[in-house]
């Protein structure tokens, strides 16, 4: 008789692949795919009267896969559970333990910080118990926000618009970008002016330097009439050189990723989204395969908020830079950096698991968003541990008349950590610094000329996706697992839209979060939502009941949802409309912006007297490959975007590709890119250009091309056959409902998935 195989249960299909490889035979690994027991979609699924007990049920389509893994279960000796080394990892392997029916001599938790042949078969031959705290937190969190968008969605639907979802986190995210909104809106603009003295020394060059103060105190000039009392006091006399201040200085390194820097990163420096950035490292996680090495993970766990690095990752990283670039760039011992207060110190930093497989040694296996982004992971983690960079820097002060201007200088002097990796910036500085001659105290110059400038003070910035993350961050909201979904949420729900790089809330996003302030307050007030981020960490580290905490909560939210619906009754809140710079061409109303199934379009104001619209029309860079005009961006019945000519159907260009802003260096024709994900370089359209790449060459295949004045045929219009193929399906599911009843709102709200 065959020896029974030990059984390990991970997440994801990917992780199970490559963990299976390192255990060899004696082992089964398979994947949950996520949750298989959750709270029930249908209604709230926990008995606030009762102690706020959950009612699990199985996850729907999910049968077949738990009754595979009670039967592999049962077969095993030992089974081990290998979720995620999370709090929501720990709830799905106890929910595991509970669906399997699992005694706890058979059922044994382990975790990967790393998927590591060493850290796999480590782990596995020092299981552990279940730490019910982790799940006790994950199940309050999970219940809270049950509470929230169960109870409050509902009202939403009857006093706003139907579809709409509130939540504990996202409602809190929201009200952030409508905040910075109000304060750009009521921001009071000051005038300031920059004035520069353009010196010269002779045969020594020039220099400017900028108006810094009078009489030894720094001074700003307000108005013209100010800028000009320092020209004419100056006018005339002697520019000598005050002090003349050498120095070093020096610029360490930054931290290591943890999961919000590591989004606010990819988001400045790769574009990428918060959500998208998660899934590249997950897959990183889970393992790629590497030429020559088989499946390899090559990150670290990606959804840590420590710093710490382990003491072997250390004596790698030591190794590695004095190999690669020298003991001088080595700083003499490892760095290791504080973590701040509240984090959980359960994994490490992200990094890469072998500093040794740099990024241009993994290149060949990866995919161009995983080589973008372990590159950047790979250069972080190296660079922390190099020395300092170093700069020499020049202050030069020069008075006349009792006014001082400054001028000061900085060159690199030792690249350090920078040969590797330099954090990017969420604004670039417009400052410019020039070198400066050779000077001496008491030269005296020759004023060549005054320049000024007339400035105003700026409003904060909108938030983008890196910006909000970090505010999040900063002040306690969400945890790192929840940014990337928050943020998703927010603009999925049209609360919040994206506008270039920037977050811009929706009249409905202000109209929301104007109810939520005005009878919720609690639930959008910054500090209530960390206290409760505390709340839930106390419930991790065992010193709180995660019972009495969901009681604490729900006895003043309750007594403020009566308070609402007694407020409200009878009140229906009108989300303004926004107005176009179009007029309807059949009654000549201003145009206003909709949204419908397929996105945003125009629309007459008027309806449903008048049922005109007309799609948004956006220009795109470049120029039309085959007459010249415009490139405009359309969308089609089904919601597809495609770009073509602005003459239509006249000229008959038409494409699935993006136009750039680059041109062919042979034929002067605009260039274009695959639309998607990953897209390559551009390429050229222009069939009688020698750089001319054909359609099946530039990313995916596609069917015949277009005829002139239609949509183009390819992936987009395969995809619009899909929902076609489901429609026997849908009749089958049909002819089992009885007849529909009506509803309460309450209850037709309630199928709505509450959202954090």
């Amino acid at each position: 008789m065959a020896k029974a195989k030990d059984l390990v249960i991970v997440e994801s299909p990917a992780k199970a692949k490559t963990i299976e490889k390192y255990l060899g035979s004696g082992y089964k690994v398979t994947a949950s795919m996520g949750h298989l027991r959750d709270l029930p979609k249908s209604k709230m699924g926990v008995d606030i009267e009762h102690g706020f007990e959950p009612k699990y049920i199985p996850v729907r389509d999910k049968k077949e896969l738990i009754d595979q893994l009670k039967k592999d279960s049962k077969a095993a000796k030992t089974v081990y559970l290998a979720t995620d080394p999370d709090r929501e990892g720990e709830a799905i392997s106890w929910h595991l333990k509970e669906l399997l029916d699992l005694p706890d001599e058979k059922a044994r938790r382990v975790t990967f910080n790393e998927i590591t042949k060493k850290v796999v078969t480590e782990s596995i031959q020092h299981p552990r118990d279940i730490d019910q705290d982790l799940v006790d937190a994950q199940q309050a969190r999970r219940i809270l926000d049950r509470i929230v968008g169960y109870e409050l969605s509902p009202l939403l639907w009857k006093k706003v618009k139907s579809g709409l979802s509130a939540g504990r986190v996202q409602s809190v995210a929201t009200r952030m970008v409508v905040d910075r909104e109000e304060e750009i809106k009521s921001f009071v603009s000051e005038e300031y002016w920059l004035l520069d003295a353009h010196l010269s020394r002779g045969e020594g060059g020039g220099f400017s330097a900028r108006f810094y103060g009078r009489d030894g105190k720094k001074q700003e000039l307000h108005s013209e009439d100010e800028v000009n009392a320092i020209i004419d006091l100056t006018k005339g006399k002697h520019f000598t050189v005050d002090s003349v201040k050498r120095g070093e200085k020096q610029r360490s390194p930054a931290p290591p990723f943890i999961t919000s820097t590591l989004q606010q990163e990819a988001s400045r420096r790769l574009g990428m989204t918060p959500r998208r950035t998660m899934s590249i490292a997950q897959q990183l996680y889970e393992g790629v395969d590497i030429t020559g090495r088989g499946t390899v993970g090559l990150i670290t766990y990606m959804r840590p908020d420590s710093l710490r690095l382990s003491e072997e990752a250390l004596a790698a990283a030591r190794g590695f830079i004095i190999n690669r670039y020298g003991e001088a760039y080595y700083p003499g011992k490892p760095r290791r950096f504080k973590t701040k207060a509240g984090a959980q110190d359960a994994h490490e930093a992200i990094r890469p698991t072998d500093v040794e497989l740099t990024p241009e040694l993994v290149r060949k296996d990866l995919t161009q968003e995983q080589y973008r982004l372990y590159r950047l992971i790979w250069g972080r983690f190296t660079a922390c541990q190099m020395a300092n960079a170093v700069y020499d820097n020049v202050a030069v002060d020069v008075v006349s008349a009792g006014c001082s201007f400054r001028a000061t200088y900085s060159e690199m002097k030792f690249a350090g950590y920078t040969a590797v990796y330099e954090e990017a910036k969420d604004e670039e500085s417009a400052e410019i610094s020039n070198p400066l001659p050779s000077l001496s105290e008491g030269e005296v110059l020759t004023l060549e000329k005054m320049t000024s400038d007339q400035q105003f003070t700026q409003p904060p910035a909108r938030y983008t996706e890196a910006t909000l993350i970090r505010a999040m961050e900063e002040k306690g909201i969400g945890r790192p697992s929840t940014y990337a979904p928050t943020i998703s949420t927010i603009t999925s729900h049209d609360y919040v839209i994206k506008e270039g790089k920037y977050l811009r809330p929706t009249p409905l996003g202000e109209v929301v979060t104007g109810l939520m302030k005005e009878h919720f307050a609690d639930i959008v007030d910054l500090k209530f939502t960390n206290h409760m981020e505390a709340e839930l960490d106390e419930i991790e580290k065992g010193k709180a009941a995660w019972r009495d905490v969901l009681a604490e909560f729900y006895g003043d939210f309750s007594k403020e949802m009566s308070a609402a619906e007694q407020a409200m009754d009878g009140v229906k809140l009108k989300v303004p409309d926004v107005l176009s710079d179009e007029y309807c061409e059949v009654c000549g109303r201003q145009m206003v912006v909709k949204k419908g199934k397929f996105g945003y379009f125009l629309a007459c104001p008027g309806f449903p007297e008048c049922t005109f619209t007309k799609p948004i029309v956006i220009e795109m860079p470049g120029k039309c490959p085959k007459c010249g005009g415009k490139i405009l961006k359309r969308t089609s019945k089904k919601g597809y975007v495609f770009y073509a000519c602005e003459r239509g159907p006249e000229c008959g260009f038409i494409t699935w590709d993006v136009p750039t802003k680059d041109f062919c260096p042979a034929c002067g024709k605009t260039m274009f890119k695959r639309s998607g994900r990953g897209a390559l370089k551009p390429f050229c359209i222009n069939e009688a250009c020698p750089n001319f790449v054909p359609e099946d060459e530039r990313g995916y295949k596609r069917k015949a091309a277009a005829k002139s004045g239609e949509e183009p045929a390819g992936e987009a219009a395969e995809e619009e056959k899909k929902p076609a193929a489901k429609k026997a399906a849908a009749k089958k599911s049909a002819s089992k409902k009885t007849t529909a009843k009506k509803t309460t709102a309450k209850k037709t709200a309630a199928k709505a998935k509450d959202k954090e």
